[in-house]
């Protein structure tokens, strides 16, 4: 599931050092692949972004794929900070998903990506590039989707929600609204695709009560 795993504690002044430039390193690359995809994210591309030489970046992560790797882990770090953990607080179940929907219509608009949802974005990028990279694109959208899936699963469980309800079909129905408002958005600037979202969400849930 979605959930912050703590780091290991640098043992020296050196690796603290290490971390934290790839962390700041790590800030840039996700909002530069936001605007130019994870195969637009070069390590000579992030050089030129930070002013450094190539050398430099490569020390920290060795490779292209390394870095796509990292940068999307910062960008599940991201989406847990904003989405799953303010809706942490609400009742396993109907008002959790609520609160996530709440939660996710917020970070669509707020800006915390130049280029938009990442992780919406790296979805429609690296579906037809088979390798690790796609794979752990895919590894975090099922973490998502079994995060709804799993509150669906609750409400029903509860009596909140209609027995014998297909978890798996509302997740994948609550998920493609919050895509599909970001790609209104995005491509359109357009939020009115946001406040759709919002309201269908609110409605899918509502009928599943019903």
């Amino acid at each position: 599931m979605l959930e912050s795993v703590p780091e290991s504690r640098p043992s020296d002044g050196r690796r603290a050092r290490g971390m934290r430039s790839r962390t700041a390193i790590l800030a840039l690359a996700v909002q530069m692949a936001s605007r130019e995809g994870l195969e637009g994210l070069t390590m000579g591309a992030l050089a030129g972004e930070l002013a450094v030489p190539k050398s430099s970046v490569f020390a920290l992560f060795g490779s292209k794929q390394e870095l796509q790797l990292a940068t999307l882990a910062a960008a599940r770090r991201i989406l847990i900070e904003q989405v799953v953990l303010p809706a942490a607080p609400a009742a396993e179940g109907v008002q959790r998903l609520r609160a996530l929907g709440e939660a996710w219509c917020d970070y669509l608009t707020s800006g915390v990506f130049a280029g938009g949802c990442f992780l919406c974005a790296a979805s429609a990028e690296m579906d037809g590039r088979p390798g690790p990279v796609r794979d752990a694109v895919a590894a975090v959208m099922s973490e998502w989707l079994a995060i709804l899936a799993a509150n669906i699963d609750a409400a029903v469980s509860s009596g909140a929600f209609q027995t014998g309800l297909d978890s798996a079909a509302m997740a994948f129905r609550l998920n493609a609204l919050g895509m599909a408002a970001n790609w209104r958005y995005q491509l359109f600037g357009d939020g009115s695709g946001v406040a759709h979202a919002r309201a269908a969400w609110r409605a899918e849930i509502d009928a599943a009560s019903s």
